[in-house]
């Protein structure tokens, strides 16, 4: 038996550079790298397309809270009754109908009447529309709204004042 019988042949796992600490750290280093850039575009992405805020100044509409109270309790005295209704146009427009009369029965009128179809979750989706007064009592406006939920908030305001307010969920088809 000779010498060289005695040395085992090389496999394909001998063959090429050994695994170092320094391979081993640049591996982590790169797995870890590629794993914390996406987080990062992810994080940014999320951020840049809602930023979870519904109020822009939570705080302080919660001191406010108390006046707000005082607010509902003036239009509760008031007895107003206001009917809204939609209306899917076939131009692609909806239209905003309302009727307001005061605790007598009689037509509103002189007042600035705002609507908000306002977005559940996103502010940036909220379609204002001022209201046109067409006779005493009716007003009206036309606006382009996407279909899905939706709060309709209307506003009245008289003098510079706010004087009711209401706030209806619907859903636009």
């Amino acid at each position: 038996m000779s010498s060289y019988d005695l040395v085992p042949a090389k496999t394909g796992a001998d063959k090429g550079r050994p695994l170092t600490g320094w391979m081993v750290l640049a591996m982590l280093l790169a797995f870890f790298g590629v794993v914390g850039s996406v987080n990062a575009v992810m994080v940014y992405s999320a951020l840049s397309t809602f930023s979870g805020e519904v109020e822009a100044h939570p705080y302080e509409h919660g001191i406010a809270y108390n006046r707000e109270i005082a607010s509902a309790r003036e239009q509760a005295a008031r007895g107003w009754k206001v009917d809204a209704s939609l209306e899917r146009l076939s131009s692609g427009e909806t239209r905003i109908a309302v009727v307001a009369r005061d605790a007598g029965g009689a037509d509103i009128s002189g007042v600035e009447l705002v609507a908000n179809l306002a977005s559940p979750a996103d502010k940036k989706q909220d379609v204002p529309a001022k209201l046109q007064e067409i006779v005493p009592g009716r007003f009206e406006a036309r606006v382009v709204v996407a279909p899905g939920a939706r709060d309709l908030v209307l506003t009245a305001s008289q003098g510079g004042r706010e004087v009711f307010r209401s706030r209806s969920r619907l859903q636009i088809d």
